[in-house]
Formats: C-alpha cells, sequence, structure tokens
C-alpha cells in the first residue's frame, strides 16, 4: 500500500513547469542540475526528508557512486545517521515509471553494499517505504522521522 506523502510532487512539479526551468538547484550536490521528469522526482523527496521527517540536510547525499559486481551504480538519495553510515537509500522513477517488482529489487541490490535499515522507493505519485527489524525488511504504513531512524 503507497504511504501518504504530505507534500504533493505534483505542486514543486507544477511550480517549477510554471516558471519553465530547463534547470533546477539541487542543495545536496550545490549545483544546478537538468530538470528531468526523474530529478523534479529526486528534488520533490529530498523537501520531504527535509521538512516533514527533518532530516538535516549535510546528512543526506544525492547521487552517490556505488559498486557492486564490477558494475558503477547510482543511488538516488543516501541518509546518513550521526556517525556518516548510511541509514536509508532512496530509489526515486519518472512518474510514469511503474514501482514494480524491479524498482525494487533496484533498490535491494543497492543495500547489499550500504547495509541500511530504511529502502524507500517512489515516483511522485506511490511511495512505498520498508524498514528492517532483526534482520528483516517489513512495508512501512508511514515513513519515519530522522530521530525515529536512528
Amino acid at each position: 500500500m503507497p504511504l501518504k506523502v504530505a507534500y504533493s510532487y505534483y505542486n514543486f512539479f507544477d511550480y517549477i513547469c510554471l516558471i519553465m526551468e530547463k534547470t533546477v538547484w539541487d542543495p545536496l550536490r550545490k549545483k544546478e542540475v537538468a530538470l528531468t521528469p526523474e530529478e523534479a522526482v529526486r528534488q520533490w523527496f529530498i523537501t520531504v526528508l527535509a521538512k516533514d521527517l527533518s532530516v538535516p540536510m549535510h546528512m543526506m547525499m544525492s547521487e552517490v557512486g556505488l559498486k557492486l559486481g564490477g558494475k558503477q551504480w547510482r543511488a538516488d538519495i543516501l541518509v546518513y545517521d550521526r556517525s556518516g553510515h548510511p541509514l536509508m537509500v532512496v530509489e526515486c522513477k519518472r512518474p510514469d515509471v511503474a514501482l514494480d517488482r524491479k524498482v525494487l529489487d533496484q533498490a535491494v541490490r543497492y543495500n547489499m553494499v550500504l547495509d541500511v535499515k530504511y529502502i524507500v522507493i517512489t515516483n511522485g505519485k506511490s511511495t512505498h517505504a520498508a524498514g528492517r527489524s532483526d534482520g528483516q525488511f517489513a512495508f512501512l504504513e508511514k515513513l519515519p522521522s530522522y530521530e525515529e531512524m536512528l
């Protein structure tokens, strides 16, 4: 079942489209990046993490490179705990991409390297999250705040 997220992706995306921007400021990478549909979802979810879940901006990174099985991958968003260890991985997709098993498998693959407590997949229209307890992941009904994640 999709989570209810207070901030609307569409409000964010509509705002950006209204001002007809071709780029958007990524506060995590600290630079302008091309405004693609997936990037709009990524920037929206960074806002959700910061505003709704009180994740400090300095405890997040976007487009983080990972190496697994000799291949290079990129996690869309990572949230870190206070010791600098990965706590949550977020995989963002364009709004027209279904959040199917393939998307979940991608996030789980990243977790093989990261060993996080939380996995989130979102396309802006739907968001699913799982948390690990006693070594097993289970889907969550709501996203925990940063303090609850710790």
